[in-house]
């Protein structure tokens, strides 16, 4: 097959700024095949799209390219100030074209137009199909919500006329009509792409999965689910070896400590029979040095041997992947107030009628689900239930300690480590306590005393949940804006398991349906054109 497009890796490794190597010796040859790139969280797996990109030079090795790639990040950091052509990244066509149609004929702006003339039609019905009407080229940024800044990127990402685009979780942030909307544009795209993504539904049309992993990078053909299926036979035939692995050590060394005792009790009766021998002294202490010589030999290959038995197990170990994260359910004291939380005729800022007015209640142990478009409001309603934002109108009362997890993880500033955040909110807890919650999580000693900003976007999130989970005193109120975004499989399902045990009221805004049915819901506040609406499950 002909590819437009080509990017070589050849012996590839990066190093943190700290010295650390997060992968090294990876060698990938991409081509214009749909892709997925997929591993746990932490392993590097930004950091290498970044490096497909051009976006970080590797520490070792060597990356060719051929043809143009354009890099959307997983975190879109919107500049205050910025219009929306500037976040869709076609700002500078645009004002090319602007000064064309005053006369300019600079040959910059003819070259950097191309065959875009009519970009700025293009972009509004690429707005449009994203489901931003209303949104325009000079749209400020900060008038729209995350998932529609996100609809933006995607939308200026999908108009770029390079050769290979490389995805970092795009589908963050998206509700289920914008994961729709970016699977049908993808599909049709007809080009090279790159997607880093756990989203399943989203890879159902990938050709080749890519696994990053502590052992390097693994090319799957097929979409993801060809590749859970490899996965999980690989896994198989690992614990199978892991087991076969174990009985040899068990069987080896029942065998060598029979050996040890058989050659401890030749060597007693040798022992005995040279005592009892009437030979001349000379010739005693020639038997004995060889006796010893002998017996020093054979417990030296039986400790060969035993090394040799644990040095297969390990290899055998060292074939399995890192254990998942672990999370610790909060002890939340049960004898909280039977409501929780009050709306009474509350005015929502920054949002829209008929999505400004909103009442409601929660009571205690409800497990309320929050779901709705993108832009609807949801976000402000947490940041209003947490005190964060004060409504325009109406009284908000809470009665019960909370905690918010909201997306841009404010209880995690990028400069502060994970440790002194958790620190932070829990100043009871000793230092060696917060290390060992921290390192169920995935996180080491090295990655404790790094900024949050070099951590990796699942490991920040998992850091930030933790600081909500462990806070003193522990929230019976929980808001979680998103808590799916950036995980892993694994992650996830940690995340799932705690959020069962805990026994507090909890408020989740999600798009992840298998997540909330996981957790078990016990009601739903939907935003709809009318208003918001809630349903008891």
């Amino acid at each position: 097959m002909t590819c437009s497009v080509s990017v070589t890796l050849d012996g590839v490794s990066w190093h943190t700024p700290d010295g650390r190597c997060l992968f090294s010796d990876l060698s990938l040859h991409l081509d214009a095949r749909p892709t997925a790139l997929v591993g746990r969280n932490g392993v590097g797996k930004s950091v290498l799209a970044q490096l497909l990109a051009g976006r970080r030079m590797p520490s070792a090795g060597q990356i060719r390219r051929i043809g143009q790639v354009h890099y959307l990040p997983q975190q879109i950091q919107p500049v205050p100030g910025q219009r929306v052509a500037e976040l869709a990244a076609v700002d500078n066509v645009l004002q090319a074209l602007r000064r064309i149609e005053q006369g300019s004929i600079t040959p910059a702006d003819f070259e950097r137009v191309g065959e875009q003339w009519s970009l700025r039609e293009t972009l509004q019905h690429a707005l449009a199909q994203a489901g931003l009407e209303g949104v325009d080229a000079d749209t400020p940024v900060d008038t729209l919500s995350g998932g529609q800044r996100m609809r933006v990127a995607l939308a200026g990402a999908l108009l770029q006329p390079a050769a290979l685009l490389i995805l970092d979780e795009p589908s963050n942030h998206l509700d289920r009509a914008g994961r729709q909307w970016l699977a049908r544009q993808l599909q049709a795209r007809g080009k090279g792409m790159l997607l880093v993504s756990h989203d399943r539904p989203l890879l159902h049309g990938v050709e080749r999965v890519l696994e990053l992993s502590a052992q390097g990078l693994r090319s799957y053909g097929g979409n993801h689910e060809s590749y859970a299926q490899a996965r999980t036979a690989e896994r198989a035939a690992i614990h199978a070896l892991q087991q076969q692995r174990r009985q040899e050590r068990r069987k080896g060394e029942q065998a060598l400590q029979q050996q040890r005792q058989r050659l401890e009790q030749r060597h007693a009766r040798g022992s005995r029979a040279a005592a009892s021998a009437n030979q001349a002294p000379i010739l005693l202490g020639g038997q004995r040095q060889r006796a010893q010589a002998s017996a020093g030999k054979a417990h030296q290959q039986l400790q060969l041997r035993q090394q040799q038995l644990q040095d297969n197990l390990q290899q055998a170990r060292a074939l399995g992947e890192p254990a998942a994260p672990v999370l610790l359910a909060p002890v939340v004291d049960a004898a909280a107030p039977p409501w929780v939380a009050r709306f009474e005729q509350v005015q929502l800022p920054h949002v829209a009628a008929p999505l400004r007015d909103l009442d409601f209640a929660l009571r205690r142990g409800e497990r309320l689900a929050i779901s709705g478009c993108n832009g609807a409001g949801k976000s402000t309603l947490l940041k209003v239930l947490a005190g964060q934002l004060a409504p325009l109108h109406g009284n908000v009362q809470i009665s019960v300690p909370l905690a918010l997890l909201d997306q841009q993880l404010q209880v995690l500033p990028p400069g502060r480590t994970a440790l002194a955040a958790l620190q932070a909110c829990n100043p009871l807890l000793d230092e060696a306590e917060l290390r060992s919650r921290l390192a169920l999580l995935g996180l080491d000693a090295t990655q404790l005393q790094c900024p949050a900003a070099l951590l990796s976007g699942g490991q920040r999130l998992i850091a930030a949940l933790a600081c909500a989970l462990y806070a003193d005193p522990p929230a019976r109120l929980l808001l979680l804006d998103e808590p799916g975004n950036h995980l892993d499989l694994e992650a996830l399902a940690a995340l799932e398991t705690v959020l069962c045990q805990y026994h507090g009221t909890l408020v989740v805004v999600s798009h992840d349906e298998a997540l909330l049915q996981a957790i078990g819901i016990s009601a739903r506040l939907q935003a709809d054109a009318d208003g918001w609406r809630w349903s008891a499950c």
